[in-house]
């Protein structure tokens, strides 16, 4: 743990990814397999969910601090984390004993972490202070993070991958792939993660994603339009179908194993030759257009696909590359050449053209027909473009110059707050989870909830206003005067039985406090209805 908690100091004190990956390096080249698992799993985002809930913690620190209420209030707003409010106030204790034992990262994962989840409200709070007792600094500050689900790091995975290949002398590449999908932190695991032998057994793994920037600047800086290709931006999950040694296996971005999820396109697959994995879009689909992405969300929420939803919210896979076929790896060849093999593979079987569309590309002629494309988006129920150049290998996780996302602007409307609630790990004693509401007449009907946009500062601002200016509280939902008015970006539009106002938004968040502007001059309902017509 302590050696854990010195990693993520060195982190945490730098800004240079070199140092960064440096720091992570040197800690997997030393650490015990079954400790680097999961420091491995820790540092590429993954995490426990909460495992009891906040107030609960800051009521025991409280108490095992002897510091009143009012008084850790302020020390949480002056310091803004509540995990690092917690390890400040603690007592030093026993953790300055340097003679105490000190426990491997695992143990401490595995006996004393994990466990929680099971334990009765008595238990958990025994086995919190006794860690507190135990830990010092840095380490009960990770401790906190993880008890309250809310721990990360300021790095990303393909930099993990980086730094397990300078200690391990695997190439970066093979690293990254065995860490897609599915991974669990065991010793095991890590072992065959840094293993020298590439050959890997598990036909089901995907390859790391290749993602896109947003465009910046004009145009023309990216040189001549006939070096790039331009396709539509589509609005549903990104995946990878893979076709190995008879079998179909369907990942998403996220690291799912979604096979069960769209039994169409496994049965398409089955016409796929052995050795293929596209990458694409899954949406949902319907006589040849692109159905709204709410259509998808119906199938996302069903434990159980039955004939009628399969029937309602028909699938396919929109394929916009070719990263593997008959068992070549074709990330390495420049776009044109994996995009011919992608038509070729698509053209050679029949029995796909229902579930797998070749991705539509935009004639560049000039810029100019990219923003007339970039215009008509919406009309194709698309998010926007995406630019690509032509000679570009695919690469693994988020990198400049080559792939760019070129978003239309979202959609906004000015709304009035009527309920706000407290946020979740370091937010957890600030409201910042809010419900916004449109005119409709005399009322407000709500239409959305957002809890991202805001600084900290105007966050501070605006939770000192709802505590002053609350009209009546339904647990920790507070409902406030109506007069504070938002701009609401979001990026669409849906009926929605569910929202008094008929509709629902996708993507909301709160694009800037509009203190100028009064409740009585907020935008109505018929605004909302004008955009969901329009959006159709």
């Amino acid at each position: 743990m302590k050696s854990f908690a010195r990693l993520y100091s060195a982190i945490d004190t730098t800004t240079s990814t070199n140092a960064k990956v440096a720091a992570m390096a040197e800690y997997f080249a030393s650490a015990a397999p079954a400790d680097a698992a999961w420091a491995v799993y820790f540092l590429s985002g993954g995490r426990p969910k909460r495992l009891i809930p906040v107030r609960r913690i800051a009521a025991w620190a409280m108490e095992e601090s002897n510091v009143p209420e009012w008084l850790f209030d302020e020390c949480y707003h002056a310091v803004g984390d509540l995990a690092e409010t917690i390890a400040l106030l603690l007592p030093l204790g026993a953790a300055t004993d340097a003679s105490r034992d000190e426990l491997p990262l695992h143990v401490w994962v595995e006996t004393r972490l994990l466990p929680l989840a099971t334990m009765t409200e008595d238990a958990q709070r025994v086995a919190v202070l006794d860690a507190w007792r135990e830990l010092a600094g840095t380490e009960r500050y990770i401790w906190n993070k993880l008890i309250t689900g809310s721990f990360r790091v300021g790095v990303s995975e393909q930099l993990v991958a980086r730094a397990l290949a300078r200690a391990s002398g695997v190439e970066e590449g093979v690293i990254a792939h065995r860490l897609s999908g599915h991974w669990t932190p065991t010793a095991e695991s890590f072992t065959s993660l840094v293993a020298t032998e590439s050959g890997d057994a598990d036909l089901s793994k995907p390859f790391p994603f290749y993602l896109a920037y947003a465009l910046e600047g004009e145009l023309e800086s990216l040189g001549e339009p006939a070096e790039w290709q331009a396709e539509w931006k589509w609005d549903g999950i990104r995946a990878q179908v893979i076709r190995r040694e008879g079998r179909t296996y369907v990942w998403s971005r996220g690291g799912e194993l979604v096979t069960d999820r769209f039994p169409e396109l496994v049965e398409a697959a089955e016409s796929l030759p052995d050795g293929t994995v596209l990458d694409g879009e899954i949406m949902p689909w319907a006589q040849g257009v692109a159905m709204p992405f709410a259509q998808l969300q119906r199938r996302i929420g069903r434990k159980k696909l039955g004939p009628k939803i399969l029937a309602d919210v028909p699938v396919v896979l929109v394929a916009y590359d070719l990263l593997e076929r008959d068992g070549r790896d074709l990330r390495g060849e420049p776009l044109s050449v994996r995009r011919a093999e992608l038509t070729d593979t698509l053209a050679g079987a029949s029995s796909l053209l229902s579930s797998f569309v070749l991705s539509p590309t935009i004639a560049l002629g000039s810029w100019d027909a990219a923003r007339t494309a970039h215009a008509a988006s919406r009309e194709q129920r698309a998010e926007g473009l995406m630019l690509k150049r032509l000679d570009s290998p695919y690469g693994v996780g988020r990198r400049k110059g080559s792939w760019w996302k070129w978003k239309v602007q979202p959609f906004s409307v000015d709304a009035v707050m009527i309920y706000a609630q407290p946020g979740h790990g370091r937010r957890a004693l600030l409201h910042t989870d809010y419900t916004f509401a449109v005119r409709d007449g005399d009322a407000l009907v709500p239409f959305a909830k957002a809890y991202s946009g805001l600084t900290d500062a105007e966050i501070r601002t605006l939770d000192a206003w709802i505590r002053r200016h609350t009209v009546e509280k339904f647990g920790p939902v507070r409902q406030v005067e109506p007069v504070q008015v938002f701009e609401l970006a979001f990026e669409g539009i849906q009926r929605s039985p569910r929202h008094k106002s008929g509709v629902a938004v996708r993507f909301p968040r709160i694009a800037r406090w509009r203190t100028d502007k009064p409740a009585s001059e907020a935008d109505t309902i018929e605004t909302l209805r004008a955009i969901l017509e329009g959006a159709r």
